[in-house]
């Protein structure tokens, strides 16, 4: 019988298998059947409908506060507007170069609670956000060397970078008032919901004539990615945010990567390589610094949690 203190890792595993998987084949309708890039949008967030009754279902608590929805929203629409601008990154870049940029959006995370809430840098964070940096360069050269243009697709995965390291800090803040996840998790459904009529308006109204499989194929693909995202909220959860967040930060862009490569038999430049690595050991580092960080603040703000963290470090001795 697995324990419970372990659980955590059946539900990362999870979420590095689903967004693994999705992350390399999200595209394929696109390339396949020509299936709109925005009509692939518009069917993740009804997809995101699935997770979304299942956690308030599970929690039984929505958040009414004016607080929560004004938090939830930024949250959403950020979140919405970065996967709108992620699908149509991947129709015309490389998958397995496009997931370590957006991996680094802790990057943006970090620099956004330096600005505004005076946060200060650790050793690790400022390691993670030089690789980062140096990761960013070699990707701009990998493009070329990769026999892809490093323009537009390069431009819009660091859209997404930006969008998803605004989301993820305003996720931090909505934390600190108590906003809990069934709450943010409905507002994220929500939002996306809201900027479907504009996905419809890019396209020009819907794909009527395209082939039953693309819109089967995305819906497919898109319910691993909305599955994904709760397996993360039920990972957090259940385990250390130190170790949980780093692990999956890391790990579905690298099957992501992996498989991509494999479908696709190709393989990326040395720069491009280095700039893979570096992505993801920056973020990872960035990731792992962050939540330390809050764990113990937690702790020292806590007399419970201090003593059992004290306990803790008795017992490893």
């Amino acid at each position: 019988m697995m324990k419970k203190t372990n659980s955590w890792l059946v539900y990362a595993g999870l979420l590095v298998l689903f967004w693994g998987v999705w992350g390399a084949f999200s595209a394929a309708p696109t390339n396949l059947y020509g299936y709109p890039q925005e009509m692939i949008y518009v069917i993740w967030a009804i997809t995101m409908i699935i997770p979304t009754v299942f956690i308030v279902a599970r929690q039984r608590k929505f958040d009414r506060r004016g607080i929560a929805a004004f938090y939830g929203l930024i949250i959403g629409l950020t979140g919405a507007g970065g996967q709108l601008l992620l699908f149509q990154a991947l129709v015309i870049g490389p998958a397995y170069l496009i997931f370590p940029i957006v991996s680094i959006s802790p990057a943006i995370t970090v620099l956004m609670a330096v600005a505004f809430l005076r946060e200060r840098l650790s050793k690790l964070a400022v390691g993670g956000l030089v690789a980062v940096l140096a990761a960013l360069v070699l990707f701009s050269v990998s493009g070329s060397a990769d026999g892809t243009s490093s323009g537009p697709w390069l431009l819009i995965a660091i859209g997404v970078c930006i969008a998803w390291g605004v989301q993820a800090f305003f996720m931090r803040k909505a934390a600190t008032v108590g906003v809990n996840d069934a709450t943010t998790f409905s507002w994220m459904t929500i939002s996306g919901i809201i900027l479907i009529p504009f996905a419809i308006l890019m396209m020009g109204g819907l794909p009527l004539d395209a082939p039953w499989q693309a819109p089967a194929l995305t819906a497919g693909t898109q319910v691993l990615n909305a599955i994904g995202a709760l397996f993360l909220v039920m990972a957090l959860s259940r385990g250390k945010a130190s170790v949980v967040a780093p692990v999956t930060n890391a790990l579905a862009p690298v099957l992501t990567v992996v498989i991509a490569l494999i479908a696709y038999q190709t393989l990326p430049s040395i720069y491009g390589t280095i700039a893979i690595i570096l992505a993801l050991l920056g973020s990872t580092l960035m990731v792992y610094s962050d939540e330390r960080r809050g764990e113990d603040l937690a702790a020292g703000a806590d007399p419970v949690l201090a003593e059992r963290a004290a306990t803790a470090k008795e017992e490893k001795v």
